[in-house]
C-alpha cells in the first residue's frame, strides 16, 4: 500500500472528512484531530506519526480535492484552519493563496550570504530564512532596523491551538515606535497561505498587544529571486500591503545605471 505521505492519500481522507459534514450552503464547519485516524482506518490509509503533515500538506502543497473545490461558489475558496487544541475549521473566504507577480520589478542587491550557510542549508525554508536574515532584507524592504528573536517558535492562540512561526523578527523605526514582525517562508512547491499569516497576526496581538504587527512572507522564485511580501487583516480577510522582488547579486555584477535609478 502507498505510504500516507502521497498527496493523492491526503486528498482521500480530506475528501472524506469534508463530506462528513458538508452540506450546501455551509460556509464552515469544525472537525477534530481523531477524525483524521477513524477516516483514515475507513479507507485503508496509513497514517504519517505527526498528523498535522496531512493538513499543512493541503493548506501548502496541494490543491484541495476536485470534489471539494467544486462546492465553492464564486469569488470564494475553502481553507483549512486552526479551532483550537486538535480541531480544525473549515471555512469559506475570498482567497487562500498569495503568489507573486510575474511583472514586478527586480531590485539587485549585493549577495552578503554566507558561502557556508548555502553550502549546509538544509532545505528550501532554511535557506531563505538565511538568506533574507544575511542579507537584511526585512530591514530593506520595511525600511526598519530590525533583529531576528527566534525561529520555529512554537506556540499557541487561543481560539486557534498550536502555531509554528517561522521567524519572528523585532524592530523599530526612526521614531523609535517598537514593531513585532512574524515571518513565514516557502520554498520548493509550497506556497504562500493566508491561514500562516492569520494565525501570526492574532498571536502578535494576543501576546504583544501594545506594538505593532508588519506580517510577512518569503518565497522563492525562479533564478532565485526573493519575492517579500507585507500581508494584513481586513475585514477577517488577508490582504497584500507591497509586495517586492530581490535578486542577489555578486558586487562586481551590480548595473550602476539601476544603482543611480533606485533613487527616484
Amino acid at each position: 500500500m502507498p505510504e500516507a505521505s502521497s498527496p493523492s492519500r491526503y486528498s482521500q481522507l480530506v475528501e472524506s472528512i469534508f463530506f462528513d459534514h458538508y452540506a450546501e450552503g455551509v460556509t464552515e464547519f469544525e472537525f477534530n484531530r481523531r477524525e483524521l485516524e477513524t477516516n483514515a482506518e475507513d479507507l485503508g490509509i496509513k497514517l504519517p506519526r505527526n498528523l498535522g503533515d496531512v493538513i499543512y500538506s493541503i493548506r501548502y502543497r496541494t490543491a484541495l480535492p476536485a470534489s471539494v473545490l467544486a462546492t465553492q461558489p464564486d469569488g470564494k475558496a475553502w481553507i483549512i484552519e486552526g479551532a483550537g487544541r486538535a480541531i480544525y475549521r473549515f471555512r469559506l473566504v475570498s482567497a487562500n493563496r498569495v503568489t507573486p507577480r510575474t511583472d514586478l520589478v527586480r531590485t539587485a542587491i549585493p549577495d552578503a550570504t554566507p558561502e557556508i550557510i548555502r553550502a549546509y542549508a538544509l532545505d528550501d525554508e532554511q535557506a531563505l530564512l538565511a538568506i533574507v536574515r544575511y542579507n537584511r532584507l526585512i530591514d530593506i524592504f520595511l525600511g526598519l532596523t530590525t533583529y531576528s528573536l527566534q525561529n520555529h517558535l512554537r506556540t499557541t492562540v487561543t481560539g486557534i491551538g498550536q502555531i509554528e512561526i517561522d521567524e519572528l523578527y523585532v524592530g523599530l523605526d526612526r521614531h523609535g515606535c517598537h514593531y513585532v514582525i512574524p515571518v513565514q517562508a516557502k520554498g520548493g512547491k509550497d506556497q504562500i497561505g493566508i491561514v500562516q499569516t492569520t494565525q501570526d497576526i492574532r498571536w502578535v496581538e494576543q501576546k504583544f498587544p501594545d506594538m505593532r504587527c508588519r506580517a510577512i512572507a518569503a518565497q522563492f522564485m525562479d533564478g532565485g529571486i526573493v519575492a517579500l511580501f507585507e500581508l494584513t487583516l481586513q475585514d477577517d480577510e488577508v490582504r497584500v500591503v507591497q509586495e517586492r522582488h530581490y535578486q542577489l547579486v555578486p558586487s562586481d555584477q551590480l548595473d550602476r545605471a539601476a544603482i543611480r535609478n533606485y533613487q527616484d
